[in-house]
């Protein structure tokens, strides 16, 4: 078995990279034909409408998706530089590969392993750990942000809290995740135990500057894609004050990176609490939708599009 493995190895590689840009072109498809928030000809009309608006303010809006992706290749090129410098090509390649790869994994975990790949054997188990450093920082300023922006609306809204996936009949799907959680820490006590201690010995090992680089880094991704949503409030002709939309869109990125979902799945995550919370200021829902679509498309269908051409192109000879 292990002969034909070697023997066969390259080809083997080869369909697995073609198996993986099929089964993520498909999951963008599905997501575009089967939308429940938004059919296809209610998003080209609401689409043929945002274009008939201020140019000025869809380049901005082009350009903040720019800035986003650029931003996260700069924090992954910053964090990696503790390990091994690298260009910023390679850290684009590397950035959007992995992004293409965890399209189809939950909570996108499967950009761990794709970045890597990219590496020798001996360094991935630190990428693993510097790829969990920057996420950390990301998932820490969602979480200041959106318990800020929550505060406020708490403190202005009259707000009914009851909402789809906390109703009680979702209750046992929580109930189960924490008992499997549970059973897992309990039977793998002692090797999760171990490794963080090796993690956070790492982690002390990172110098402050690249930390705080990361750190600032993280916080202008999440100003960027925010203010992005807040655009294309206005493109739509959205009347609402700046401190109640971005509060409310900090909310929404908080309360949705709580639910664990499939990465393809979460537009639809964004899109029903999106709603949800916007129906206190009585916006159209169909808006809403549109706008989730395309911050989806923008942020997320886009970039794994052209992150595919990297997973096709990628070897394990370029490891570097």
């Amino acid at each position: 078995m292990y002969n034909f493995l070697q023997k066969y190895k390259s080809s083997i590689f080869t369909l697995l990279k073609i198996a993986i840009v099929m089964v993520a072109c498909y999951f963008i498809y599905q997501k575009l034909t089967n939308n429940n928030l938004l059919s296809i000809n209610e998003l080209i009309k609401q689409l043929s409408f945002l274009f008939s608006n201020n140019i000025w303010l869809i380049i901005a809006l082009l350009l903040c998706t720019d800035v986003n992706w650029l931003l996260e290749v700069y924090k992954w090129k910053t964090l990696v530089s503790v390990e091994k410098k690298l260009t910023f090509m390679e850290a684009f390649e590397q950035s959007f590969g992995s992004h293409a790869v965890s399209i189809i994994t939950p909570n996108k975990i499967g950009e761990y392993g794709a970045k890597a790949l990219f590496f020798k054997k001996e360094k991935r188990k630190k990428i693993l750990v510097l790829n969990l450093v920057g996420n950390l920082y990301q998932l820490i300023t969602t979480g200041f942000f959106g318990i800020s922006g929550l505060t406020y609306v708490i403190l202005n809204f009259d707000i009914n809290f009851k909402y789809p996936l906390l109703e009680k009949n979702n209750y046992w799907m929580v109930i189960l995740a924490l008992i499997l959680l549970s059973i897992f820490i309990i039977y793998f006590k002692t090797w999760i135990l171990k490794n963080i201690k090796k993690t956070i010995h790492y982690c002390r090992q990172i110098p402050k500057t690249v930390q705080i680089k990361v750190a600032i880094l993280a916080i202008l991704r999440y100003l960027v894609f925010s203010h992005q949503f807040y655009f294309l409030l206005i493109l739509f002709n959205i009347k609402i004050e700046y401190s109640v939309a971005m509060s409310i869109i900090f909310s929404m990125y908080l309360l949705a990176s709580i639910v664990p979902a499939l990465s393809i799945f979460d537009w639809a995550i964004k899109g029903s609490v999106a709603i949800w919370l916007f129906s206190w200021l009585h916006i159209n829902p169909l808006t809403i939708a549109t706008i989730t679509t395309l911050m989806w498309l923008l942020n997320f269908a886009v970039p794994a599009l052209l992150g595919m051409s990297f997973v096709l192109n990628f070897k394990l000879s370029k490891q570097v």
